[in-house]
């Protein structure tokens, strides 16, 4: 990830685009008037990061950037009214979320923030649980997660070659698999 943002850095104005890209929509996210158009410009940005985390498994965004992508997509669907105009489509249908009710209900919604405090704990355990093993940002947090284990000598040769070697991830992930499947044979 370092690597990464290093040469990212180094591109020129393009860095600084988008971190003005970022500080821009985050202001018209802040203003009710233009909270739609926030977020309209805040998606690609965040989807992008979102990947980006998951493709290098960067533990400093892995968890908080597929929130923000879920936030971000939860403003759009409240904005739908809004956006239903510039979406592709012929016939617009009506699913009972574009029409504003006449009268409120003060009664909590239960339901809704239990489907988001769901979403919000799966989320959380799709990311932090979902891998076998992570390259960390150094080679001793790399080797601390298999330290102790029956699979703690293929875990340091999974950690050395990214660390140390600089290789792929994927031909280091798929080296550590084969090795654990050897493993586990025996």
């Amino acid at each position: 990830m370092g690597a990464y943002l290093t040469a990212l850095h180094r591109t020129g104005y393009y860095y600084h685009f988008i971190g003005y890209a970022q500080v821009f929509s985050a202001v018209l996210l802040l203003v009710p008037r233009t909270v739609t158009l926030g977020a309209i410009l805040y998606f690609p940005i965040i989807v992008n990061i979102c990947i980006l985390s998951f493709a290098v498994r960067f533990e400093g965004s892995f968890i908080s950037a597929p929130l923000m992508v879920l936030a971000n997509l939860y403003i759009l669907v409240w904005n739908y009214d809004k956006l239903k105009y510039i979406l592709p489509f012929k016939n617009i249908p009506d699913y009972g979320i574009v029409k504003r009710p006449k009268k409120w209900n003060n009664k909590f919604p239960f339901l809704f923030f239990g489907g988001v405090a769901l979403t919000f704990g799966l989320t959380i355990l799709i990311f932090l649980k979902g891998f076998d093993i992570m390259p960390r940002n150094s080679l001793s947090d790399c080797k601390k997660q298999y330290a102790n284990t029956k699979y703690e000598n293929i875990g340091n040769e999974f950690c050395e070659c990214i660390h140390s070697k600089g290789n792929k991830l994927d031909d280091c992930l798929e080296n550590f698999s084969e090795n654990k499947k050897r493993m586990e044979k025996n």
